[in-house]
């Protein structure tokens, strides 16, 4: 049949460029990627990571995925317009207490982080429907499955995600297409480095003194002590999402980061979702010693 066509997302930087170059440089030569992004000026270090991979196994194309015009002509331009493997990546991040936030930008990280995963499934999904064949992977998040402090508007928008896909994943099995939520924890790129040094500028004089002492003082000191005990690259999260896009029986949810199962595994222990709720709040607001420890036991186990 020939390699299977995959068409990647947000390629210009981290998680996008690292799997579009991993898809590409597979042992057996199984896939021709489409590497897109928003803006074609930023191609360069895709390009670089590409090496000879580039115009033989690979190729990039411009996609906003916030514009339908822009997707239908990129769909368009691919032979019999074909999309074996859809990989949803592009996304923007936000976090601060929510006082500070502008209903605007809200809805703008909406437009990127749920309707751009819409739009393009909306583009590829007859088509797949047609030749009854075809694999959706979505980059989500553990904060699609667990809400994080200061994380309520990006949280919201993983819950979207989950929610569609969910949903989307039973109707497209009728049609032999396979669904499949990708969820990193935290991930080090540029992207996350963005996010926080934005939030250290951050204007938080619309949040009360105590929100804000919190935000500076206690949640942003422990993202980097996150960060730093249980972050991966994008070339490990990449290589989990080969792993997911190479299974003969593909699942519906995978998280790259077996460390951070325990955070989110205390959702499904207590329905009541008391549980989570007062772990977090005692491990942020109660013993701090506790929370430290066990980042030391993390970053033990991950350098085992």
């Amino acid at each position: 049949m020939g390699p299977r066509r995959v068409l990647v997302t947000g390629c210009s930087s981290g998680i996008g460029l690292a799997v579009a170059v991993r898809l590409a440089n597979d042992e057996l030569r199984r896939f021709q990627v489409v590497a897109t992004m928003r803006d074609l000026g930023k191609r360069g270090a895709l390009e670089k990571a590409a090496g000879d991979s580039l115009n033989k196994t690979l190729e990039v194309k411009e996609l906003d995925a916030c514009c339908e015009d822009s997707i239908k002509e990129c769909v368009n331009s691919l032979p019999n317009r074909r999309v074996d493997v859809l990989v949803s990546n592009a996304g923007v991040g936000m976090i601060g207490p929510l006082e500070c936030q502008s209903i605007p930008v809200m809805k703008e990280l909406f437009d990127t982080n749920f309707f751009g995963l819409a739009r393009l499934v909306k583009e590829v999904l007859p088509d797949m429907k047609r030749q009854q064949s075809g694999h959706i992977v979505v980059m989500s998040s553990v904060m699609g499955i667990q809400g994080l402090l200061f994380n309520d508007v990006y949280s919201a928008s993983k819950f979207a995600v989950e929610g569609f896909c969910e949903s989307l994943a039973v109707q497209a099995l009728k049609f032999n297409i396979k669904t499949t939520l990708v969820e990193p924890g935290p991930v080090v790129t540029e992207f996350e480095k963005k996010v926080y040094e934005d939030a250290e500028k951050m204007d938080l004089s619309e949040a009360d003194d105590e929100t804000a002492r919190i935000f500076r003082e206690i949640y942003l000191p422990y993202s980097k002590k996150v960060f730093m005990s249980l972050g991966q690259t994008p070339e490990e999260v990449a290589e989990q999402t080969h792993k997911v896009i190479t299974a003969k029986e593909p699942p519906l949810r995978h998280q790259t980061n077996q460390l951070y199962m325990p955070m989110t595994a205390l959702k499904h222990a207590d329905p009541t979702g008391r549980l989570p709720l007062d772990t977090f709040y005692k491990m942020i607001f109660k013993h701090d010693g506790m929370f430290n420890a066990t980042l030391g036991l993390l970053r033990m186990l991950r350098r085992k």
